[in-house]
């Protein structure tokens, strides 16, 4: 059995999507965002205190990029995944890769608005320089999408990948600092994919939702 270690609207919501999209038996375990994480019995899972962690086999993986290389190739290598032979198995690996740029940015901007509960904690500064650098990651999908060298609905040209799971949750995430409206392909791909099944299944109750507004400006004075 398969056991997923997950916080709602957290990057392990990308491993969640994933095993939505591979269709395997798992359950999850939902923990809250808060100390519990630090707690010795979850640093036995995941030494940073971070989630996702997983469970599998009587063995256990943290860090969603392993994650993800690990579940596609032993589940779904020619679906979601890229064999080391496939054409484009490096461009799968490095935009799989990629969601963490996207998602260190994502973080950073989610403490600022989130975590930081007084506004005398927050940087004007930090908040202007994160929402720009997400403006980056976007111009860098947006120009994969509308490459002239290949027609692409997906980051692969070969199709829907976990790539396209990886980058899209993270911009899940990074849609609540900075919007879609100078990339009008990265919007047009964010529809696509979060109108998929499997998305919609990992997304978490109104309940559990760690955010408590849509969108956050990069600084309201």
């Amino acid at each position: 059995m398969i056991t997923l270690h997950h916080c709602p609207q957290t990057r392990s919501m990308r491993s969640l999507w994933l095993l939505h999209e591979l269709d395997v038996d798992f359950r999850v375990h939902v923990h809250p965002f808060d100390k519990s994480l630090r707690a010795p019995e979850f640093l036995n899972l995941s030494p940073a205190g971070r989630v996702p962690a997983l469970e599998i086999d009587g063995h256990r993986m943290f860090e969603t990029g392993a994650i993800t290389q690990y579940l596609c190739e032993r589940f779904s290598p020619d679906g979601l995944g890229r064999r080391p032979s496939a054409p484009e198995r490096m461009d799968w690996l490095v935009w799989v890769h990629f969601a963490e740029t996207v998602s260190q940015h994502a973080a950073a901007l989610t403490q600022q608005h989130v975590v930081l509960y007084d506004d005398n904690m927050r940087s004007p500064t930090v908040m202007k320089l994160e929402a720009a650098r997400l403006g980056k990651c976007y111009d860098a999908i947006e120009a994969r999408l509308c490459d002239p060298s290949a027609e692409r609905d997906y980051l692969l040209t070969s199709g829907f990948s976990a790539a396209d799971v990886s980058v899209g949750q993270a911009v899940y995430m990074a849609r609540y600092f900075r919007t879609f409206d100078d990339h009008p392909a990265l919007a047009r791909w964010f529809e696509r994919i979060t109108d998929r099944p499997a998305f919609q299944a990992s997304l978490p109750d109104v309940s559990d939702r760690l955010y408590d507004q849509d969108f956050y400006p990069a600084w309201e004075a």
